[in-house]
C-alpha cells in the first residue's frame, strides 16, 4: 500500500526494511506454531538477525517462518528511524532498545489506524464523516513529525477510542 499526503508531507504506509533497524525482528514476540518454527520473546533479537537485516530472508518460509514473510509494519519501522530516532540505532546504542521498542509499538498503532482511514476514504462518507476522517489523519500524521514525547502524549489522548467509535459508525457503509 502506498501512502498519502497530509499537508505537504507524504506518509508512506509500505514497509521498507532497508530504512529500518530490524525493529520487528527485536520488538515483536511470537510463539512456536504453524507460522513460526520457534518462540521468541519481545525485546530479544531474532537469532537469524545479522546486523539490521535477516540472514535467512530468502529462505524464511522454508525454515518455518511464514509469519515473518506475511508481516507488514505498514511503514512504522522506517518512520520511527527517520522521525523519532534519526541517525540512531539500538545496535550502536543498546540503551535505546527500550525507547525504540516503545516508539515502534506506538507507531504500529498509528500506522494501523492510518491504513484503516485510507480504506475508509473509498466509502460513501457524509461531509461530516469526511471532515472527521481528515481531522483524525492530521492528528495521526502531524506535519512536524513524531517524537518520543509526542507518541507518548498521543497514546494517552484517547484518540484510539475515538477512532474505534468512528470506524464502528462506518460499519453500515461497508
Amino acid at each position: 500500500m502506498a501512502g498519502f499526503f497530509v499537508g505537504c508531507a507524504m506518509v508512506d504506509l509500505s514497509s521498507d526494511c532497508k530504512n529500518c533497524a530490524a525493529l520487528c525482528c527485536v520488538a515483536l514476540a511470537f510463539d512456536k506454531g504453524a507460522m513460526f518454527a520457534f518462540s521468541k520473546a519481545a525485546g530479544v533479537p531474532c537469532p537469524h538477525l545479522k546486523g539490521h537485516s535477516c540472514g535467512i530472508h530468502p529462505d524464511l518460509e522454508a525454515k518455518g517462518l511464514k509469519g515473518c514473510v506475511q508481516y507488514q509494519c505498514d511503514g512504522a519501522g522506517q518512520r520511527v528511524m527517520k522521525e523519532v530516532f534519526p541517525g540512531q540505532t539500538w545496535r550502536d546504542e543498546p540503551e535505546l532498545l527500550g525507547p525504540m521498542m516503545a516508539a515502534f509499538s506506538s507507531m504500529r498503532k498509528v500506522h494501523g489506524q492510518l491504513v484503516l482511514l485510507k480504506a475508509a476514504e473509498a466509502l460513501s462518507l457524509s461531509v461530516d464523516q469526511r471532515a472527521e476522517l481528515k481531522h483524525f489523519r492530521q492528528r495521526l500524521a502531524p506535519e512536524a513529525g513524531w517524537s518520543e514525547e509526542a507518541l507518548e502524549k498521543l497514546e494517552k489522548s484517547g484518540i484510539f477510542r475515538e477512532l474505534a467509535s468512528f470506524f464502528q459508525a462506518l460499519q453500515p457503509l461497508v
